[in-house]
């Protein structure tokens, strides 16, 4: 059969091999059709299912040595960016561990609300997700955080629940999407080879106009509510620093290892001083969280060997020209990469490692056809976190929906910013913004 498909190939003049793709169909239908049919998107381990997909690679060409697609394999693993992805990965663990543990997420969550009037508690809810999932740089972890207080809101008010937890999803794909240290940004400025500085700068224009909306149409539902939520309020503005601190140093453009390293030290050092931590019990705090990023670093790690053997077998080459030759523009290309991120979240219900598929051959096509690398960059981030905030099976609807003991398709409906995260998007696409460059 394989050799039949490869004669139809050269036949008809096929650039690259479909059948190399094979390995990537299997790796999606595994993860997503084991989540549909037992109705549980965690069923299968995304580790599994790629494991059984580099199987499936290792096999399409039987009679190539088996040691050549091991070597293949562990180069495409190995590669520099994936290193550094891994590297970043780690520390932005040990980060954003140190200065939860530290007690700066309750600390910067209690100062908002406190600020907060208290007839514009989802405006103000959804600023504060805005800013901690920009801080932490996780929008799940800010959904865990966040969406207790939404629950108190909801049940202190007339608003919906449904509404009141799509808002924190919302204001967490927002930071999500613009963090410096999230693994999206990681992602998506490595694979497109561009600074962190450059990629928030465009980004934050894209989205900006999107989040303002948002905030005028949770001004106009909720205006006439007026409570305020039972909850301790107690903060220090110390606890806050380290978030500040790494925020404004990564946007001056400071190394992202040196930015990460020099936080961890500094929330460990508040911690230290204020009895938060003893040596031992900040170094813990360090380990697990670069335990807890482990997943994502091997993941990162076999989905770079895996495409290394789906483009040595012409899979990328078959891509490349399948997409090219739909495309006649520069905003083709744009939305080109924009519907490949796109369709590979909605597969796989995972913004992080939708861009980690489909980054290098979004950058492919963005050297192509001319398209401004902090815009490849910027799509990739923004339509991914657009459908990753809509769909029903995503891990931040799924986690929200587990609190509040709701379904995640009741949210959908709410779900404004994720909506217009995807109109800026398209948008920006349609009117050619950012403009490039000149030498």
């Amino acid at each position: 059969m394989v050799h039949l498909l490869e004669v139809f190939i050269l036949k008809n003049n096929i650039k690259g091999n479909p059948l190399a793709l094979l390995p990537l169909l299997v790796f999606v239908a595994l993860f997503i059709g084991t989540g549909i049919a037992v109705q549980d998107f965690k069923a299968m381990p995304i580790t599994v299912a790629l494991f059984i997909a580099i199987i499936v690679a290792v096999l399409l060409k039987p009679n190539d040595r088996l040691s050549e697609k091991i070597a293949i394999f562990t180069r495409g693993a190995g590669r520099e960016n994936i290193m550094l992805m891994v590297l970043i990965f780690l520390l932005a663990g040990a980060f954003s561990q140190v200065a939860e543990n530290m007690g700066a997420v309750e600390s910067t969550v209690n100062l908002g609300l406190a600020l907060l009037p208290s007839n514009l508690l989802l405006v103000g809810l959804f600023i504060i997700c805005c800013f901690i999932s920009i801080s932490m740089g996780t929008s799940t972890g800010t959904v865990v955080a966040l969406a207790p207080i939404a629950i108190g809101i909801a049940g202190q008010t007339d608003l919906p629940l449904a509404l009141a937890l799509a808002t924190v999803i919302g204001g967490a794909m927002f930071g999500d999407n613009l963090s410096v240290i999230s693994d999206t940004t990681i992602v998506s400025t490595q694979s497109q080879e561009v600074r962190m500085v450059d990629k928030f700068k465009t980004n934050f224009f894209i989205v900006l106009p999107g989040a303002l909306v948002t905030i005028v149409i949770l001004w106009f539902i909720t205006s006439g509510q007026s409570t305020t939520p039972a909850t301790d309020l107690d903060f220090s503005l110390i606890k806050v620093l380290p978030y500040l601190a790494v925020l404004v140093i990564a946007l001056i453009g400071v190394n992202v290892l040196i930015v990460l390293t020099g936080g961890t030290v500094f929330a460990g050092l508040i911690g230290l001083i204020d009895g938060s931590y003893t040596f031992t019990s900040f170094i813990a705090a360090a380990g697990e969280g670069i335990s807890g990023m482990q997943n994502i670093a091997i993941i990162a790690i076999l989905i770079g060997g895996l495409i290394a053997l789906i483009e040595h077998y012409g899979g990328i080459d078959y891509l490349l020209h399948f997409i090219t030759s739909r495309i006649r523009s520069e905003k083709g290309a744009e939305f080109g990469i924009a519907a490949l991120v796109s369709a590979t979240d909605l597969s796989t219900a995972n913004n992080t490692i939708s861009i980690i598929i489909t980054g290098p051959l979004a950058k492919d096509i963005a050297d192509e056809y001319g398209v401004d690398r902090r815009k490849s960059a910027s799509l990739l981030d923004i339509f991914a976190a657009a459908f990753q905030g809509l769909i029903p099976y995503g891990g931040q609807m799924l986690a929200a929906a587990g609190l509040a003991a709701i379904s995640p398709v009741a949210m959908i409906p709410y779900s404004i910013y994720p909506a217009m995260l995807l109109i800026c998007g398209i948008v920006a696409i349609l009117v050619g913004f950012p403009r490039k460059k000149t030498a």
